[in-house]
């Protein structure tokens, strides 16, 4: 005898919709777990690694080169270095030399209470930063002036602080350090470090951060070849510096963060093996109730693959139903959602991979949740199965 109709299958999803719902729910939470954590490890990879050039050399204090944000180097390092490395790229006669603060401040919205304060990172820059980083653009508004109380933020940090649209961060104030600040520009660098941070002219960055040194000098070499920065910060023992490629940097970062990758993938497989377990309980229960339907199956020649099959069928379609609701809901919920951490600030990256495997992990949930608990059903004799309650 051919296998059961797939009008089988629906009917039977159909007929409890209480089940129905309770079923699509769990692969749809399932599903949607996934998807948290795989946008969650692909967004900061990719913020990490789009950050960053091989070309650039960063000048950092000795003992600081797992964070910038540590690192104090003196002022007079941005004209030394300029006159004492070979190969600094020039463009329209300017060298390309970058003296930078980066600093984390904690940031109040205008209107809102000071409880509510946000930790943020502050890069202060010149406008030689734009011919270092040339990922980062301003893309609506315009440069901050010095003097002037003003900061240009990246996309990112926007939408971190609570705008839905970047722009509409133009013209809003920020409180920084009891000081009014007005966001004048708008900063993106293709998902970088950059778009979670906010800019600031040097000069203001320095009296708002009571200090007198600098973070690090970036300069861009005319090609990859390091050896005369690296000589110059060995030989320079006055300075105290350490020479590292940019990009080597970034890396070195993403590579510390590995751990906390790991673990949120670690919890998400977890609670998807939490998942599996209670759609095999929850699927075991309904089958369980379906024993003697099970038995006149078999007894009107059905055999046992094919009875399998359309219940598998069953739970597929149930799972799918849930993987698709959770997939549009995770896409326009999750995705380039922001997220906080030490370098400021990424956006969930929820591509066609992440999304793939989300999907798969729900359709997993469907086959494993039926095939256990049906097999276990069919296992009973015919006549026990038809004399069950």
């Amino acid at each position: 005898m051919q296998g059961l109709p797939f009008e089988y299958a629906v009917r039977n999803m159909t007929r409890n919709p209480v089940r129905l719902l309770l079923s699509a729910g769990g692969g749809g939470l399932v599903v949607l777990l996934v998807m948290a954590a795989g946008g969650f490890v692909t967004g900061m990879q990719q913020s990490l690694r789009t950050s960053g050039s091989p070309n650039n050399v960063m000048l950092i204090g000795a003992g600081s080169e797992e964070s910038v944000e540590r690192s104090e180097i003196a002022m007079r390092t941005t004209g030394i270095a300029a006159s004492g490395i070979r190969g600094v790229e020039r463009i329209a006669g300017v060298d390309a030399v970058s003296p930078e603060i980066h600093f984390a401040i904690p940031v109040l919205l205008d209107g809102d209470a000071e409880e509510d304060t946000i930790n943020m990172i502050f890069r202060g820059v010149t406008p030689a930063a734009f011919l270092v980083h040339r990922e980062a653009r301003l893309t609506a508004g315009r440069l901050p002036a010095n003097g002037s109380d003003e900061i240009a933020v990246g996309a990112l940090a926007a939408r971190g602080l609570g705008w839905e649209r970047a722009e509409d961060a133009l013209g809003a104030r920020l409180t920084v350090d009891d000081r009014p600040f007005t966001i004048v520009g708008l900063l993106e660098a293709d998902g970088g470090v950059i778009e979670g941070e906010i800019w600031m002219p040097l000069s203001d960055l320095l009296i708002v951060a009571k200090r007198d040194t600098l973070s690090c000098v970036v300069i861009r070499l005319d090609s990859e070849n390091m050896t005369s920065a690296n000589g110059f910060a060995a030989t320079r023992i006055d300075l105290e510096l350490v020479a590292l490629r940019e990009s080597d940097y970034y890396a070195s970062l993403a590579a510390f963060f590995t751990p906390i990758r790991l673990m949120v993938i670690v919890t998400a497989i977890l609670v998807a093996t939490g998942g599996v377990i209670g759609g095999l309980n929850t699927t075991y229960a309904a089958f369980a109730s379906r024993v003697r339907e099970i038995g006149t199956l078999q007894t009107l020649g059905y055999t046992r693959p094919a009875i399998v099959r359309s219940l598998v069928l069953e739970s597929v379609l149930t799972a799918s139903i849930g993987g698709l609701v959770a997939a549009a809901i995770g896409m326009l919920v999750l995705d380039q959602a922001t997220i906080r951490f030490s370098m400021g600030i990424f956006g969930l990256s929820i591509g066609p991979g992440v999304l793939v495997l989300s999907l798969l992990a729900g359709l997993l949930l469907g086959v494993f949740g039926a095939l256990v608990p049906a097999i276990r059903c069919l296992r009973l004799p015919v006549p026990e199965a038809l004399r069950a309650a």
